[in-house]
């Protein structure tokens, strides 16, 4: 049977092609900036250019021209928030002659980025100032990671760590002042594209229903000390479905109050502590969850070096060398529920471990009513914590030995709810829903994970239009996934029949992804469109 997939609709709802983090006006028709505002001063974006030479040969320009008004300045909404971990660098060009300018302010321009969604956006902005020569066309860069920055309110975060700016303000001369200048602007460019390379590598989706898919998940429930937990924790963890199931495209992880008896041991409360049969060594762990709650609850996304040696742990029996915490420890999120809506990531190796001073976190006001997406990126260099995009932590000793760093071989994923001894007895129940779980690496082609004999197929390869997906039985129903070779997910869609034709014509030339997730693990098949 033949099955047709088409992907021009999403084209229309804008869902195929995620927008690159690129704003550019060249002020000759090459812009993806939608419109230029000006705020007390005068603005013309196609202005003959007043002094065409080597360092600035084009024909059209802004004209910038500020009549004394106090907070003179152009800018425009970038339509996204800028990711200044990726890149930090704006520039332009800019010419000012002399003869535009009056009184005694210095010459300089400042770029100021602001959250264009705020009433004030000012409010919470931050500023690079460079100064600037007369009379001669020069480029000028912002680096908001090197260069001396200023916040409007000193209480504001570092502005690497930020996400919320997706305004650019540029001001010649200073602002609260009534002299006048004349600027011309060409040129400007923020490319910010994310990391190139990342490539999916291994996920779990909870498209199943029932119990959890235990090709990818190993359920860990021996006692490790055959009486209880660590930390004087009071559950036994369990491997049934109702402490651990997947439903409606979400994976449910339930800690519950009922006297249960297991390994010899009764205790008051049952969870359920997932281990990832799946380990990897640097990359980006990306989790979309809605946090269980309660007083005495602690839901945590983590991770453990695949050597830990750890009783009832998936990799200790084969690959366990190590103690905790010499295996090192990923916490990417904890939270607690005596500190409802406050998340932390947190670091933990022989230098320091258990009350650790290596931490960071943020409060997310809506931690447990929706879902948020918690990012770890984990390089040769350092490790990079963040929610929907803002950053609240960066680990990057300046010595990294066996000590600080014990961060340069596999670990492997854990998901759980443990209760702490503070429970209130009015505890009946809560639940951690995870969305997905998705692990991605840069220059990744394959992965350990997926099927070693894949019984999937694509032609024609390469393809201009229509191609073929022709799979076997065991893949029937199961999910496709389209990804580009950045590892963007460009379309879902179900592998309904053993052939299946889908539109790619819509597809720009290049390299693509297509991931099958069946009972076999991850396939994936790569091609080409011309």
């Amino acid at each position: 049977m033949r099955k047709s997939i088409s992907l021009g609709f999403l084209l229309l709802c804008g869902q195929l092609f995620a927008q690159p983090q690129i704003a550019q006006d060249d002020f000759e028709g090459n812009s993806t900036i939608n419109t230029w505002f000006g705020d007390d001063c005068g603005m013309d974006i196609n202005t003959n250019n007043p002094l065409p030479n080597s360092s600035n040969p084009s024909a059209k320009v802004l004209k910038y021209t500020d009549v004394g008004g106090q907070y003179a300045n152009v800018r425009f909404d970038a339509g996204f928030n800028f990711n200044l971990v990726s890149s930090s660098v704006f520039s332009l060009k800019i010419y000012v002659p002399s003869t535009g300018i009056t009184g005694n302010q210095p010459n300089q321009i400042s770029l100021k980025l602001q959250n264009g969604g705020l009433g004030s956006p000012w409010t919470t902005q931050c500023e690079i100032i460079k100064p600037i020569l007369l009379n001669q066309w020069q480029t000028v860069t912002f680096n908001f990671a090197t260069d001396p920055f200023i916040n409007l309110d000193p209480s504001s975060a570092n502005p690497i760590y930020r996400n919320d700016f997706s305004r650019v303000v540029l001001q010649v001369n200073g602002e609260n002042n009534t002299s006048r200048v004349v600027a011309y602007l060409d040129d400007f460019l923020y490319s910010g594209n994310a990391p190139t390379g990342y490539n999916l590598i291994w996920s779990d989706e909870f498209d199943g229903t029932g119990a959890v898919n235990n090709l990818k998940w190993h359920h860990q429930t021996q006692l490790p000390n055959g009486t209880g937990w660590y930390n004087g924790e009071v559950q036994h963890y369990t491997n049934r479905q109702v402490n651990s199931n997947q439903a409606n495209g979400v994976l449910n992880l339930t800690a519950k109050k009922e006297v249960y008896t297991s390994q010899g041991q009764t205790k008051q409360y049952t969870s359920a502590r997932l281990n990832s049969k799946f380990a990897f060594k640097y990359g980006k762990v990306e989790v979309r969850a809605k946090l269980a709650s309660g007083a005495g609850t602690w839901p945590a996304i983590w991770m453990l070096g695949k050597n830990i040696i750890e009783p009832g742990a998936y990799w200790s029996s084969t690959f366990g060398t190590t103690s905790w915490p010499a295996c090192g420890e990923i916490d990417i999120m904890e939270h607690w529920g005596n500190n409802q809506n406050y998340v932390q990531s947190a670091m933990h190796t022989p230098s320091s471990f258990g009350s650790t001073v290596n931490y960071g976190g943020q409060t997310i006001s809506n931690a447990s009513t929706q879902f948020h997406t918690y990012v770890m990126e984990w390089s040769a260099n350092s490790i990079i914590f963040s929610v929907d995009n803002v950053v609240h932590y960066v680990y990057n000793p300046a010595v990294k030995n066996a000590s600080t760093w014990p961060f340069n071989s596999e670990q492997y994923l854990l998901l759980n709810i443990a209760i702490e001894p503070s429970i209130p007895a009015s505890f009946v129940q809560t639940t951690m829903e995870i969305d997905y779980v998705r692990v991605y690496q840069q220059g990744a082609l394959s992965t350990p994970s997926m099927a070693d004999k894949s019984n999937a197929r694509v032609y024609p390869n390469p393809v201009s239009e229509m191609m073929t997906i022709a799979v076997d039985s065991s893949h029937l129903n199961s999910k496709a996934n389209l990804y580009s070779i950045t590892g963007q997910l460009l379309h879902s869609f179900v592998l309904n029949e053993t052939e299946n034709t889908i539109d790619v014509g819509i597809l720009a030339p290049g390299i693509y992804f297509l991931e099958i997730q069946s009972d076999r693990g991850i396939e994936r098949q790569k091609f080409i469109k011309k």
